[in-house]
C-alpha cells in the first residue's frame, strides 16, 4: 500500500463521479442526509452569462422533477435564476395532420413543466453544495477539476486503509485513484458521469446500443406570435421538430433530423435556415423574425446491462441514453437520484452497508423497468412517426384523433406527465401520496 501523504483524500460514505445535473442533485440529497460525500467533476460549472443570452441547451423539467429540486432546497435558486413555464402542449402529424392538446387547467395543475437552461439547474445545484461543503468541509468534498484515473474494489487495501468495516464485504470498498494522482475510498461509488461513463466501463458494464441516424439541432429563435406557453412539437418524416416556450417569448426549439438533412440544415444561413423552419413548423407562431447561433448533436439509445455491482451504482446517462422527442432525458434522471436515495435511507434504517448489493438491487428494480419501458416507446414513437407508409399514417392519425376526443385518454396522459401516481420515489411525490 502507498504510504500516507498529501495525496490521500480519505474516506467517504459516497463517491459521485460527474458533477452534472443528475450527480449534484444526488450530492445534495446525501448531504442533506448527513452523509459523507465526494464529487468528482472535470469542471465547474458556469457562473454567469450576459443578460439575455439563453443556452443552447435546455430541458423540460417535469413536475416530478420539480418536487425533488424542491425538497433539496434548489429550486427557489433556479427559479430566480430562471425558469419558464408550460401550460400546454401541441402536438401533430405533418403527413396526416392528426393533433392532440394537452392543457394542465383540465386537471386544475397551474403547469404541465418548466423550459430550464441546462446551466440553471447545474449552477444552482452546485451553489447549494458549496454551502455544505463551506459548512462542514469534513463532510462535502467537492472536487473540480478532476476525474478518475483507476477504479478498484480491493478489501486488503482499504482494510489497510479505513480499518475494518462490515462494508467490506461482496468486493470490498471502491478505491479511487484522480489523474492527479489523489486518492479517496468510498462505501458506495456512484457513475453520474454520463453517456460515455468511466465508471460504467471501470465496472465492465456493458450496453445495449443504437445509433438513430440522427442529428439534434438546437437553437433559440425569435417569433412573431406570441408561443402562449406552449410546448409545441410536429412529427416530421425526417424527425420530431419542437418549439419550446422561453420566458422572454423566444422558443428553444430542438429539431432531430436524418443524417443527411441535418447536414443540409446546418449548411445553410440565417436566411435559408429560417424559411426551412417556417415551412416544418407550418408557421404555427407566425414568422421567425430571428434565429440564433445553431449546435448539434448526434442521437442514439443505450441501455446499460446492469445498474449496479457491490459498492456501485450507475444513475442518469451513464445508465441510459433516450431519444429526446418526448424530453425525458433529465426526468429519468432525476427519478434514479430518488429511486437510489430511498435505498440509501433503507440501507441506514436497518443499519445496513450502503454498498451492500442486495439493497442496490432495489434501486435497479425501482429504475431499470421504467427506464427500458420509456426506451421502448421513444423508439416506438420514432419509427411510428417517421414512416410515410399510408396505412401506418391512418393508423397513428386514427390514434391521436381517438387520444385527442375519447373521454379519460388525455388526463391519463396528463397524469403521468405532472408526476401524479403513488408509486414513484418518496422524493418525487406529492405530498401526502
Amino acid at each position: 500500500m502507498p504510504d500516507a501523504d498529501d495525496h490521500q483524500l480519505g474516506h467517504v460514505d459516497i463517491a459521485i463521479v460527474g458533477g452534472g445535473m443528475v450527480g449534484a442533485a444526488l450530492a445534495c440529497a446525501c448531504a442533506e442526509r448527513g452523509l459523507r460525500i465526494a464529487v468528482i467533476d472535470g469542471q465547474p460549472p458556469q457562473r454567469s452569462w450576459p443578460a439575455g443570452q439563453v443556452d443552447l441547451r435546455v430541458s423540460a423539467l417535469s413536475r416530478a422533477s420539480q418536487r425533488i429540486l424542491e425538497r433539496i432546497g434548489v429550486w427557489p435558486r433556479m427559479v430566480e435564476l430562471g425558469v419558464s413555464p408550460y401550460r400546454e402542449m401541441q402536438v401533430w402529424d405533418a403527413v396526416g395532420r392528426a393533433e392532440i392538446h394537452f392543457d394542465s387547467a383540465e386537471l386544475g395543475e397551474p403547469d404541465l413543466g418548466h423550459i430550464v437552461e441546462n446551466r440553471v439547474t447545474r449552477l444552482a445545484l452546485w451553489e447549494r453544495l458549496e454551502a455544505f461543503a463551506a459548512a462542514a468541509p469534513e463532510q462535502v468534498q467537492l472536487l473540480s477539476p478532476a476525474g478518475p484515473a483507476t477504479l478498484e474494489f480491493n478489501a486488503e487495501l482499504n482494510a489497510e486503509m479505513n480499518g475494518k468495516s462490515k462494508s467490506g464485504v461482496n468486493g470490498g470498498l471502491a478505491h479511487i485513484r484522480l489523474a492527479d494522482q489523489r486518492r479517496l475510498s468510498a462505501e458506495l461509488v456512484v457513475g453520474a458521469d454520463g453517456r460515455a461513463s468511466f465508471v460504467r466501463e471501470a465496472l465492465g458494464i456493458g450496453l445495449d446500443a443504437a445509433d438513430y441516424g440522427q442529428r439534434a439541432i438546437v437553437a433559440n429563435v425569435e417569433v412573431a406570435h406570441w408561443h402562449r406557453e406552449t410546448a409545441w412539437q410536429r412529427f416530421l418524416p425526417t424527425g420530431p421538430l419542437a418549439f419550446l416556450p422561453l420566458a422572454d417569448g423566444r422558443c428553444s426549439i430542438v429539431w432531430s433530423a436524418d443524417e443527411a438533412r441535418a447536414e443540409q440544415l446546418l449548411a445553410l444561413d440565417d436566411a435559408g435556415f429560417i424559411a426551412e423552419l417556417e415551412l416544418a413548423f407550418d408557421k404555427r407562431l407566425g414568422p421567425i423574425l430571428s434565429t440564433g447561433p445553431r449546435a448539434a448533436f448526434p442521437l442514439s439509445r443505450q441501455h446499460a446491462r446492469e445498474y449496479v455491482q457491490p459498492h456501485a451504482a450507475l444513475i442518469g446517462d451513464a445508465a441510459h441514453g433516450i431519444h429526446p422527442l418526448a424530453g425525458q432525458g433529465v426526468n429519468l434522471g432525476f427519478l434514479d437520484v430518488a429511486a437510489l436515495v430511498d435505498a440509501i435511507d433503507r440501507a441506514r434504517a436497518k443499519d445496513r452497508a450502503l454498498g451492500s448489493l442486495h439493497i442496490l438491487r432495489r434501486y435497479e428494480r425501482a429504475r431499470r423497468g421504467d427506464n427500458a419501458a420509456m426506451l421502448t416507446a421513444m423508439d416506438l414513437f420514432k419509427r411510428v412517426f417517421g414512416n410515410r407508409n399510408p396505412a401506418l399514417v391512418g393508423a397513428r392519425n386514427l390514434g391521436l384523433a381517438a387520444a385527442e376526443h375519447l373521454p379519460g385518454i388525455k388526463p391519463l396522459f396528463i397524469r403521468q406527465a405532472l408526476g401524479l401516481g403513488d408509486d414513484l420515489p418518496t422524493l418525487a411525490r406529492v405530498s401526502g401520496s
